[in-house]
């Protein structure tokens, strides 16, 4: 579905030297800098696969998408998206994706949404009978009835967010690209809108990408993550091996009936942190079960309260391999 293979985008700085002397001499004359946006990045993306693409701010995941939307051209490197080169086709790549960018909005601001949407309906040319299938979708899955006939600059964030979310779907496109699709909105909404991901991805079979610097989205939504720093490629795989690969297993959490002020375990169960002297987080392999440590702690005389598997922290996982520049 998308195939991306080398692909770079650099862009020429001109640096300037401050005050009136500086603007001046760089009328003549001014150093360059190549800044790479994106480099010598590679992947392919499956139909009906939601994919987490993710990484610091600067780190080049807006770039991507807007070179796979056709936005921008890159410097090198190919671009396949079902077969269309996006930037050399890009009305009828347009026709095949949906795009939502958190920070904008692709209503227009004085209409209705409803004026907007028809509006849409005709630049897609959208039959009459699946566009009314459409909104009662939408009104169903989203709550859009509730602010159809309200002006675009009257809605609430989430609202425009549902809106927009909509909107992009319109046309029934095979590919969506979500750019912070979550920013700045309240859980309750937060909530509705990754339901609705969900179910699209899983009805619709829509292929989905994903940048989000909530990890909480990446973690309800998605099983592969594509990490990208300083605009190469860190990680691509399951969101189980990347926490593996960094040492990030899944903990116990123990609550202990009297107190335990010193908690010795054999390996490989290894103490993580101490709570207080009745609740202790072990760290301990998933395929180790947990009949075994039972064991181990009623042979001390060591009586259990309670105990939970807690699955890893992928945010603490993302931190580590940022601390390692990107290095696994």
């Amino acid at each position: 579905m998308i195939e991306v293979k080398n692909l770079s985008k650099h862009f020429v700085i001109k640096k300037r030297k401050p005050g009136i002397l500086g603007s001046i001499s760089s009328l003549f004359y001014s150093e360059k800098e190549t800044l790479k946006a994106v480099d010598n990045v590679s992947f392919e993306i499956a139909a009906g696969e939601l994919v987490g693409y993710i990484g610091q701010n600067g780190a080049g995941k807006s770039t991507t998408i807007k070179m796979l939307t056709g936005i921008l051209t890159p410097t090198s490197g190919i671009v396949k998206i079902n077969g269309i080169s996006p930037h050399e086709d890009r009305e009828k790549n347009a026709h095949q994706i949906g795009v939502v960018f958190g920070q904008r909005s692709q209503l227009w601001q004085d209409l209705p949404v409803e004026e907007s949407f028809d509006l849409l309906r005709s630049i897609y040319k959208i039959e009459q009978k699946k566009y009314d299938v459409k909104l009662e979708f939408f009104f169903d899955l989203l709550g859009l009835k509730d602010f159809f006939h309200q002006q675009a600059r009257k809605l609430s964030l989430g609202q425009r967010m549902k809106a927009d979310l909509a909107a992009s779907l319109l046309h029934s496109p095979s590919i969506l690209y979500l750019d912070e699709p979550t920013i700045g909105l309240d859980l309750l909404v937060k909530e509705k809108v990754r339901e609705f991901i969900r179910e699209i991805n899983k009805t619709e079979k829509v292929t989905i990408i994903l940048t989000t610097h909530d990890i909480q989205d990446i973690e309800f939504l998605a099983s592969r993550i594509i990490i990208i720093e300083k605009g190469i490629k860190a990680y691509d795989g399951n969101i189980k091996n990347f926490n593996k690969l960094l040492g990030n297993d899944s903990v116990l959490n123990i609550q202990f009936v009297e107190k335990v002020k010193t908690l010795t375990l054999p390996k490989p169960f290894i103490v993580k942190e101490k709570i207080s002297d009745w609740q202790y987080i072990v760290k301990a392999p998933e395929k180790e079960p947990l009949s075994k440590l039972i064991q181990v702690l009623q042979k001390k005389g060591i009586d259990i309260q309670e105990i939970n598997r807690e699955k890893p922290d992928l945010g603490e996982a993302v931190k580590k391999m940022y601390a390692k520049e990107g290095k696994i």
